[in-house]
C-alpha cells in the first residue's frame, strides 16, 4: 500500500529527504535547551555569575532561532509535498475514474467515488502532513531526550521505563480499534454524499410533489448516522487522552518526588533536577505525538484501502491489449494486429452475433438479451421498438462498448468493436442518449464536444440538421449563450436538440438515438427525420423511439420483446404480420377517433 502511494509522490521525493534533515537540526536544539537550563541553575544563578547567565542566555535564545527557522522550512516543505501528493492522487483517481466502464461506476456508486476523491484525498493528506512535521520528530526527541535523562541520573530514569511501555500499552490497544470505526465514518460519508446528491439531482421533483419534509428527514437519517458513527470513533481519542495524562502526570510527579529526595540527599544537583523534569516533559510530550500520528494513520489507513480500491480496479472496457490475438472477423487476414491505429470504421455495418448481455459482473444474472442475430447495412435508418424492459437502449449501448456482450459479437464495418481502439470506435459514433447532458458553458462549447475544430459553418449546419439554429439564434447571445450548470436555461425539447447537433458535429458514420426525440414535437420531429434524409444519407442511424410515427418510416424497424429480436421488417411489413408490433400500434390508436 504504501509503495502503492509513494509513487503519486512524484517530484516531491527530495523535499521528503530535506524534510528530516530539517527535523534533526530542530530537536538537537531544543534538547540542548535543558541541558543549558540545567547549567544555569547549578553553576550561574548561586554563583551570581552574571556574564556566564547572559552567555548561555544568549546561546539559548540563539538555539531557539534556529530551531524556529528549521522548524518553519519543515513545516513549509510538508505543507508543498501534502498539496502536491493530493493533487497527483486526485488525479490519478479521476483519471482512473474516467477510464471506468458504466459497470465499474455503478459497482462503487457515484457518491462512493466523490468521498474517495475529495474527504479520503483530503485525510491522507492530512495525514501526510503531519507525518512530515512529527513522524521523524516525535521518535527523535523520544529517544534522545531519553538518553539525555539517563545520562543525568540513570536511577531517577527508571520511572521512565515503567511510564512508557504502559503509555505504549494502552495507544497500542485503543489504535488497533481505531481503523475499523474510521472504515465505517468514511461509507456513512458517502450515504451522506449520495443523499445530497439524488436530492440535487432532483430537486425539481422534490419541490413537484413538495416532498422537501421527505427529503429533509431523509437527510437527517444520513446525517445523524455519520455524526453517531464519528462520534463512536472519536470516543477512542477521548478514551486515550484521560489514560496518557494521567500517567504523565502521575510520571512527573514521580520525578519531583523522588527527584526532590535525591536533591536533599545531594544526589542530584538542583539543575540537574530541572534538566531532568524537562526531558521527562520532552519524552512524555513525544509519546502524546507518537498516539496522535498513530490514530491519523488509522484513519488514513482505512481512506487509503478506499483510494488503492478504486486505483486497483481493472477498467472492465479497455482496448485490448497488443499480445493478444484478434477475435474472428471478416474480410480480415487472421493476422491482423488489434487493436491498430489504422483501424477504422469506413461505411457504418453493423452486426450482431449471437449476442447475449447479462448487467451483473459475475456474469450470474439473467440474460437481458438473448442470441441476438441480426445485420444493419451501411446507411440504413434503422427503428427499435419493444416494451420497457425489452433491453432497446441496452441493445445499442453495446455497439460503442459503453458495455461488452457477455457472450457473442458486436461487429462494426467487420470487426469485431473490442478490435477496434475505443477512441477510435466512438470518434465515429454519435450518440444522443435518454438522459440529455449538457455541461457548464455557452452553447457553443458544448456542441463543440462533438469537435473542438469545428468551424462556425459546421456548427451551425449541425444545429439546422437538429432543428436547433432558430432557436440558439432567438438568444440574445445566440451561440454564446450560458446554458448554466446541467443546462437548465433551455427546456427539455431544446436540450435534446442540442444533444443531437452535439452528436452531429462528430460527423458520425453511426449514429445512436435514444428516445432523444421524446420531449421534442411532432412537427419538429418530422423536420429532423427529413433533415437526416437529405444530409445523412450515408449515416447509418439507429432510433430508439415510443412513438409509432417516429418509426414507420425507417428503412428496417427491429421489435424486441424481452431481450429477444421477435420482428425485422418495415411498418407495413410488421403491421401485416408480427403480434407484438401489431400490439404496440394498437395501444397507441387506443381513444383514438377516426373520422370518416
Amino acid at each position: 500500500m504504501i509503495k502503492k502511494l509513494w509513487s503519486y509522490i512524484g517530484n516531491y521525493k527530495l523535499l521528503i529527504i530535506l524534510s528530516p534533515l530539517c527535523v534533526m537540526l530542530d530537536v538537537v536544539c531544543e534538547l540542548s535547551m535543558p541541558f543549558l537550563m540545567g547549567k544555569l541553575v547549578d553553576k550561574g544563578i548561586p554563583a551570581l555569575n552574571l556574564q556566564y547567565i547572559i552567555q548561555v542566555g544568549i546561546l539559548m535564545i540563539g538555539l531557539a532561532l534556529v530551531a524556529m527557522l528549521f522548524g518553519s522550512i519543515n513545516h513549509k516543505l510538508a505543507a508543498e509535498v501534502s498539496q502536491g501528493f493530493a493533487a497527483n492522487l486526485r488525479q490519478a483517481l479521476f483519471d482512473q475514474v474516467q477510464s471506468f466502464s458504466f459497470s465499474n461506476i455503478d459497482t462503487f456508486s457515484t457518491a462512493s467515488l466523490v468521498t474517495r476523491l475529495t474527504n479520503d484525498v483530503t485525510q491522507l493528506q492530512n495525514t501526510l502532513l503531519m507525518s512530515m512535521r512529527l513522524l521523524t520528530r516525535a521518535p527523535l526527541m523520544l529517544i534522545c531526550a531519553l538518553v539525555f535523562a539517563i545520562a543525568i541520573n540513570a536511577k531517577l530514569a527508571i520511572i521512565l521505563f515503567i511510564a512508557i511501555p504502559v503509555l505504549v500499552a494502552g495507544i497500542w490497544l485503543i489504535v488497533g480499534q481505531a481503523e475499523r470505526f474510521f472504515k465505517a465514518v468514511q461509507a456513512k460519508i458517502d450515504a451522506v454524499n449520495g443523499t445530497v446528491e439524488e436530492n440535487l439531482i432532483g430537486i425539481r421533483v422534490v419541490k413537484a410533489f413538495v416532498r422537501e419534509p421527505h427529503e429533509k428527514t431523509k437527510f437527517k437519517k444520513s446525517s445523524d448516522e455519520l455524526s453517531d458513527t464519528a462520534i463512536r470513533a472519536g470516543n477512542l481519542v477521548v478514551t486515550i487522552m484521560p489514560i496518557m495524562l494521567l500517567v504523565l502526570n502521575g510520571a512527573t510527579i514521580a520525578v519531583i518526588w523522588f527527584g526532590g529526595h535525591m536533591v536533599g540527599n545531594h544526589q542530584l544537583g538542583t539543575g540537574e533536577l530541572v534538566g531532568f523534569i524537562s526531558y521527562v516533559m520532552l519524552i512524555l510530550m513525544s509519546v502524546l505525538m507518537v498516539s496522535t500520528i498513530l490514530m491519523m494513520l488509522a484513519r488514513a489507513r482505512a481512506s487509503a484501502e478506499r483510494i488503492i480500491e478504486v486505483l486497483d480496479t481493472t477498467p472492465d472496457i479497455a482496448d485490448k491489449q497488443s499480445d493478444v490475438a484478434p477475435r474472428a472477423v471478416a474480410d480480415l487476414p487472421v493476422n491482423a494486429e488489434a487493436p491498430s491505429e489504422k483501424l477504422a470504421i469506413q461505411h457504418g455495418a453493423i452486426e450482431f452475433r449471437h449476442v447475449d448481455f447479462k448487467y451483473t459482473a459475475t456474469g450470474k444474472g439473467e440474460n437481458v438479451l438473448t442470441d441476438i442475430n441480426l445485420t444493419i447495412q451501411p446507411g440504413e435508418f434503422v427503428a427499435l421498438v419493444g416494451g420497457t424492459g425489452s433491453g432497446k437502449s441496452t441493445m445499442v449501448s453495446l455497439i460503442p462498448r459503453l458495455y461488452d456482450v457477455s457472450d457473442g459479437q458486436v461487429l462494426v464495418d467487420g470487426v469485431d468493436v473490442r478490435d477496434y481502439k475505443l477512441a477510435t470506435l466512438r470518434s465515429s459514433i454519435g450518440v444522443v442518449l435518454q438522459n440529455n447532458v449538457l455541461f457548464s458553458g455557452t452553447i457553443r462549447e458544448n456542441l463543440m464536444w462533438g469537435n473542438a475544430a469545428a468551424t462556425q459553418k459546421e456548427i451551425e449546419e449541425a444545429a439546422q440538421n437538429a432543428q436547433a439554429h432558430d432557436f440558439i439564434m432567438s438568444f440574445p447571445n445566440g451561440y454564446d449563450t450560458d446554458l448554466g450548470q446541467g443546462g437548465v436555461n433551455v427546456s427539455g425539447g431544446q436540450k435534446q436538440r442540442l444533444c443531437i447537433a452535439r452528436a452531429l458535429l462528430k460527423k458520425p458514420h453511426i449514429l445512436i438515438l435514444d428516445d432523444s426525440t421524446s420531449a421534442v414535437d411532432s412537427a419538429t420531429e418530422a423536420k429532423i427525420r427529413a433533415s437526416f434524409r437529405k444530409n445523412l444519407k450515408d449515416t447509418t442511424i439507429l432510433t430508439i423511439a415510443q412513438r409509432i410515427s417516429s418509426v414507420q418510416e425507417a428503412d428496417k424497424i427491429i421489435v424486441l420483446d424481452d431481450g429477444r429480436v421477435v420482428g425485422i421488417g418495415t411498418h407495413a411489413e410488421l403491421l401485416a404480420n408480427n403480434p407484438a408490433y401489431q400490439a404496440i400500434c394498437a395501444s397507441q390508436m387506443e381513444g383514438v377517433v377516426v373520422n370518416g
